[in-house]
């Protein structure tokens, strides 16, 4: 399978996949490496702004995806098919659930070949969380390696220079962890300082940068390596009218990893700094853990998402908001950049109106929403890519905010500045 050599490429794909993505929805396992676009030619000379001392940077961001793209508009009849679903209202549902979410193209680890080994997947009611383990565990480690191979050469540094790595990730299970089984396989010290991050969901992303940041700046000199790798194996299942949350992960989520290489006071000369983590702050809202509701189970994880999530969220954006910015005494929503993890359209959308903010200041999340889906942990990282881009303007805003949400309801934020 040909691979995408830049995310500016995955909208050409399509046209040449679109024929065949029907019949052949699903394709074993096959990493890509994607490095980030245009990296190569950011260097620390032409750095516009001066790092602040002390404070942690980004240094270096890569991304990996299975081989297999799905565009969306064949993932209907390829679901429906796999899953030997029968049922034509619920296909009309998965119809309209696919041109709600604004999602394009998406990466998926399932493939034809686990389905012939594994038909049990697909049958409603059976113990298949081993199976499950056994297909995601390997396949998070292999994206999350390559992820973090991407990310150290754009770096430049010896994989000797890290001294910690922290994993994220919601979609395997295991004595030991991911964090071990990377770290192994890039050949990294022995005695590198591990964290793992299990299960936190979506804003999994930014609580890693956050952790991150703390040792960064709590550790001189030291070199952390962030990566964050997901796959829908855990939750992938035959449609049932019981579980109307089933159709939107159909719809809406996909699998890949991201790396970033977080340190303070970057070497001059050496390395590449171009985003500083400024301040973070991580808040839960009372009596909401209801809301985002994921429990495992014999047959996988099941999720319940309630109505009043977006609401939720959209009574206590701004206050949160307010809280990172009073740090940079920063006043208006629309002199900053905004990195916000893309958990859905209708989060985008209830943001922009209540924060009162232009239509361009949301276009880094909507295109990564559009190009991958939401990934879970991984997709901020997507969302900062482009948003890494943009920020080469000489009229590039110099503060913006990341930030990201899920179960709790808890909100994860970081101010950050562009360099």
């Amino acid at each position: 399978m040909a691979h995408l050599n830049s995310p500016n490429s995955v909208i050409d794909f399509i046209q040449i996949f679109t024929e065949k993505a029907i019949s052949i929805l699903f394709k074993l396992p096959n990493m890509s490496k994607m490095s980030c676009e245009g990296s190569a030619m950011l260097d620390h000379a032409r750095a516009r702004r001066v790092p602040t001392p002390g404070k942690a940077t980004i240094l270096a961001l890569g991304k990996a995806f299975p081989s297999q793209l799905v565009p969306q508009e064949c993932l209907v009849e390829g679901y429906i098919r796999d899953t030997k679903c029968v049922d034509a209202t619920i296909k009309e549902k998965l119809e309209r659930l696919c041109k709600t979410t604004t999602v394009k193209t998406r990466y998926t680890v399932m493939c034809k070949e686990i389905l012939d080994k594994h038909p049990e997947l697909v049958t409603e009611g059976l113990p298949t969380i081993r199976q499950r383990l056994e297909i995601a565990n390997p396949a998070v480690v292999e994206m999350a390696t390559e992820a973090s191979k991407a990310c150290i050469k754009e770096w430049g540094r010896s994989v000797e220079d890290i001294t910690h790595i922290v994993y994220v990730s919601s979609s395997e299970i295991r004595l030991p962890g991911g964090d071990l089984y990377v770290a192994n396989r890039l050949g990294l010290k022995n005695d590198v300082g591990r964290v793992m991050l299990y299960f936190l969901g979506c804003y999994g992303g930014v609580t890693g940068l956050r952790v991150a940041k703390d040792i960064a700046e709590n550790n001189p000199g030291s070199r952390i390596l962030l990566t964050t790798s997901e796959t829908t194996i855990l939750g992938f299942r035959p449609p049932n009218n019981a579980r109307p949350y089933d159709l939107v992960g159909a719809a809406l989520f996909g699998d890949g990893a991201a790396a970033v290489i977080i340190g303070a006071d970057p070497l001059p000369g050496q390395e590449s700094p171009f985003m500083e983590l400024n301040y973070a702050v991580q808040q839960f809202l009372p009596d909401t853990h209801s809301v985002i509701d994921g429990r495992l189970s014999e047959e996988g994880i099941n999720f319940k998402l309630g109505r009043d999530l977006p609401q939720r969220i959209d009574d206590n954006i701004e206050d949160f908001c307010r809280k990172l910015m009073g740090k940079g005494k920063l006043v208006d929503f629309n002199d900053l950049f905004w990195a916000i993890h893309p958990g859905g359209p209708a989060i985008l959308n209830k943001l922009e109106s209540t924060l009162r903010l232009k239509s361009d200041k949301l276009e880094c999340s909507r295109k990564a929403l559009m190009d991958y889906g939401n990934v879970s942990s991984n997709t901020i990282f997507y969302v900062i890519e482009n948003m890494r881009e943009n920020l080469k303007r000489e009229d590039g805003e110099e503060w913006g905010l990341a930030l990201a949400f899920g179960p709790g309801i808890t909100f994860e934020g970081i101010l950050i500045r562009s360099l």
